[in-house]
């Protein structure tokens, strides 16, 4: 896992020992707002510059392309995510809402933002 970019102040614990699945999903349960993302990916940039818009500023993981295979299961795809389907992974509250089309696609029909003051990322 390369650097990771903590949004809103709170550190970042890394334990070496970890498997990258079991840190992967320590720091979805520890941080309400997640995205796991590409530095050199557009579409990963396109959801950083929305939520970043809207007024909020997601803790941002940059992973390599072995460890996208490490994310969870989303609710709505039978699959594991990977760098071929996701990329961006976006989790609200431990869920991943999914890559950039999902979000986006909260963000048109209004429910993102509600999305984002529920899990207390956003004041309203």
């Amino acid at each position: 896992m390369s650097s990771p970019t903590a949004g809103g102040g709170s550190g970042l614990s890394i334990d070496e020992e970890e498997t990258a699945e079991t840190r992967i999903r320590r720091l979805i349960s520890e941080h309400p707002l997640i995205i796991f993302s590409r530095s050199f990916c557009c579409m990963c940039h396109v959801m950083k510059k929305l939520l970043v818009t809207i007024g909020v500023h997601p803790t941002v993981i940059e992973l390599d392309d072995h460890e996208f295979a490490s994310l969870p299961r989303s609710p709505s795809h039978d699959t594991l995510i990977s760098s071929q389907n996701l990329s961006p992974a976006v989790f609200i509250g431990g869920t991943c809402v999914g890559g950039l089309e999902s979000p986006v696609a909260l963000h048109l029909s209004g429910h993102l933002v509600p999305k984002l003051v529920e899990v207390g990322v956003l004041l309203v």
